[in-house]
C-alpha cells in the first residue's frame, strides 16, 4: 500500500508512541494535508458519533490511543483500563464499517497473552490462558479488539490488523510516576535518589521477573511498514526479540546514571507477569520488520532526554 496519496486518520498523536509514527509517515511521503491527527481535549474517542464523524472520508485508521499505565495504575484503574480502551476501539472499528475505510491497523499489548505463557511468547498462543491478572484488565480490552477486528474481515470485509506491541521505552517518555512504566520508573527514582543524595532506592517486587522492551522509533518503523505491507487477520507480534530481568534493568540503569546506592527490593509489591519475552520472526516474515536500536543506545538516548526535559 503507498501511504503517500491516502487520507489517514491517526489517534493518539498525543501519546508516546503518537509523534514518532507521525514523524515515519512524513518521511514515507504521507501528505501532512493527508493526515487526520487526534488531540485528547479534541476528541473523545467513546463516544460514538464522534467516531463517525472522524473517519468519514479517511482510508487508513492508525489506532493508538490508549489508557495505558504500568503496574500501578492497571491495579488502581481497572475499570478505566478496560471501559476506555474498549470502547474506544468498539467505535472506531464500527466506525470505520459504517464509512466503508479501507485499512485499520490497532495497536494490541503483550498484556494480552496468558500469565503462563511458553517463552518466547508466539502468537498461536495468544487464547491458552487468562492474563496476569494486575494487568488484566488492560490486556483483556486489548484482546477484544482483535476479536473484533477478525470479526468483521470475516463479515463486513475490513482490512483490520492487530499489533500486538511490548514494552516501550524512548525519548518523550511518560515520566509520570503515577502512569509510568518500569524504565522511565526506574529512570525517575535514580535521578531523584541522586539528587537527594539517598543511600537507596526502593524497586517493586522480587527482582527476578524478565520483560522485553522496544525502542519507541524502532516501534514507530513496525507500525509503518504493517499499514503498509500486512493485510492478514493474524496477530502480529511487535518487539526486539530479548528479555531482560527486572535487576538486571535496574543494575543497568543504576550504571548509565552513575548512581552508586545500594538497590532495595519490595518484595510485598508485584513482581506482574513472570518472563515475557516475543517470537517476532512472524514480523520479520511477512513485513520486513527488525528491531535495530541496541538496548544501550537506547537507553542512554532516553536518559540524555530525561535530562534535558523533565524537572525533578
Amino acid at each position: 500500500m503507498d501511504l503517500r496519496r491516502k487520507k489517514i486518520f491517526l489517534t493518539g498523536v498525543d501519546e508516546f508512541l503518537g509523534q514518532p509514527v507521525y514523524r515515519k509517515l512524513l518521511e514515507r511521503g504521507a501528505l501532512k494535508e493527508n493526515i487526520l491527527i487526534q488531540h485528547y481535549k479534541d476528541y473523545d474517542l467513546r463516544e460514538m458519533a464522534r467516531c463517525k464523524k472522524l473517519v468519514k472520508g479517511r482510508e487508513i485508521i492508525i489506532h493508538l490511543a490508549g489508557r495505558v499505565g504500568g503496574i500501578g495504575f492497571n491495579r488502581e484503574h481497572p475499570g478505566q483500563a478496560f471501559y476506555d480502551n474498549a470502547a474506544m476501539a468498539i467505535n472506531l472499528l464500527e466506525a470505520c464499517r459504517l464509512e466503508g475505510v479501507e485499512k485499520f491497523v490497532g495497536i494490541g499489548t503483550v498484556c494480552s497473552y496468558p500469565k503462563f505463557t511458553p517463552t518466547p511468547f508466539k502468537e498461536d498462543d495468544l487464547w491458552n490462558g487468562y492474563p496476569e491478572e494486575t494487568n488484566a484488565s488492560y490486556g483483556l480490552a486489548k484482546k477484544m479488539m482483535l476479536a473484533q477486528s477478525q470479526a468483521y474481515r470475516q463479515e463486513y470485509g475490513l482490512n483490520a490488523v492487530h499489533l500486538l506491541m511490548v514494552n516501550l521505552y524512548g525519548p518523550g517518555d511518560d515520566f509520570n510516576p503515577k502512569s509510568s512504566h518500569v524504565i522511565a520508573a526506574l529512570i525517575l527514582k535514580i535521578a531523584e535518589a541522586k539528587e537527594q543524595n539517598f543511600p537507596f532506592i526502593e524497586a517493586w517486587g522480587t527482582g527476578k521477573a524478565s520483560r522485553e522492551f522496544l525502542y519507541v522509533e524502532d516501534a514507530a518503523e513496525g507500525v509503518v511498514l504493517a499499514a503498509e505491507k500486512y493485510d492478514k487477520p493474524e496477530p502480529v507480534n511487535m518487539g526486539a526479540g530479548r528479555e531482560i530481568t527486572i535487576k538486571d534493568l535496574t543494575e543497568t540503569l543504576c550504571r548509565l546514571m552513575e548512581y552508586k546506592g545500594e538497590i532495595r527490593w519490595d518484595a510485598s509489591r508485584p513482581d506482574g507477569q513472570p518472563r515475557r519475552v516475543l517470537d517476532v520472526s512472524r514480523a520479520e516474515k511477512e513485513f520486513g520488520f527488525k528491531a535495530k536500536t541496541d538496548f544501550d543506545t537506547g537507553l542512554k538516548k532516553t536518559i540524555e532526554w530525561f535530562q534535558d526535559n523533565i524537572r525533578i
